[in-house]
């Protein structure tokens, strides 16, 4: 089985991208210099290879303009972005770290990048510590332009769901997986990651999200909506504003796997939204209105 995401601490010391404008991503052409211990200007920072396709991965979007990120210790980091993290990531760590400051030196953010269930993440945090972001990643050959190509990590950014299968085509060990643990279940939907791992979503009075390791084998079950309520596929043209708008800031460079409404008593309730925003799956919350109400990391 090969893992997408190779972490290398060495990559930190050697490939941290200095580049000499927030405000603007550079190609690897332009990232001569680097240092790990303070980063000035920064826009992309190394955070591990791609075994898939042995290129480089950087999170872009770090910094803006005219500030600069100073490296910390986790141990630095406000209380409010531990505990956001705590509740979101079980069983991540950090990897680095860092406090975005303005021209006066005056902390106006936080960026960290985790290594969670073996892959990076990076996000932003502003200056008390509270969730802005989930940074974007991209390949290195693919920092500037549209940030992805077919056949790279980031390749279903295209919209064509590549990553869909056929429920037929789901291997015998997870579908004997359901036929065992879960027999009321209807499977809805499935999909098979860049990294060979695979989320199927499901019904048996309410909506369900289970993930399954590359060889087949069960990693988790997360519950979108609760059995009291009624769901319905939504395609993506047909979410309300509000939500698409969400997303672009929120999760820059997400993948919609799957969206769900939900209803009470003939009433609609809310929207539910299952995105992919670099190899990590999410499932979003929004009332009737399309306003967030919460975030679950399905893995």
């Amino acid at each position: 089985m090969k893992t997408i995401w190779k972490v290398n601490n060495l990559f930190y010391l050697a490939a941290l991208v200095i580049l000499a404008s927030c405000s603007k991503e550079k190609s690897l052409n332009n990232t001569a210099g680097a240092s790990a211990s303070a980063i000035s200007a920064t826009s992309a920072i190394g955070v591990g290879v791609s075994s898939a396709t042995n290129d480089s991965i950087y999170v872009v979007g770090a910094c803006e303009q005219h500030n600069q990120l100073d490296s910390i210790g986790a141990a630095s980091l406000p209380a409010a972005t531990t505990a956001y993290l705590d509740s979101s990531y079980a069983g991540y760590t950090v990897q680095k770290a860092y406090a975005q400051k303005d021209s006066s030196g005056n902390v106006t953010g936080y960026v960290v990048i985790i290594n969670y269930n073996g892959k990076p993440v990076g996000l932003k945090f502003d200056a008390s510590g509270n969730f802005v972001r989930v940074l974007e990643q991209r390949e290195g050959h693919d920092l500037e332009g549209q940030g992805w190509h077919e056949g790279g990590c980031f390749g279903d950014r295209d919209g064509h769901q590549r990553d869909t299968i056929a429920l037929t085509s789901l291997p015998g060990v997870i579908t004997g997986y359901f036929a065992a643990n879960y027999p009321q279940d209807t499977l809805v939907k499935a999909f098979r990651s860049f990294d060979s791992t695979y989320l199927v979503f499901s019904r048996d009075n309410g909506i369900f999200a289970t993930a399954f390791a590359a060889d087949g084998s069960f990693v988790s079950r997360t519950e979108l909506g609760s059995h009291h309520q009624d769901f319905a596929p939504v395609a993506a043209a047909d979410l309300p504003g509000a939500i698409t708008d969400y997303l672009n800031t929120t999760y820059p460079g997400y993948v919609l796997e799957q969206a769900f409404s939900y209803a009470g008593n003939g009433t609609l309730q809310g929207y539910i939204a299952v995105i992919d925003a670099n190899g990590t799956k999410y499932a979003l919350l929004f009332d009737a209105t399309g306003t967030f109400t919460r975030a679950v990391v399905i893995r």
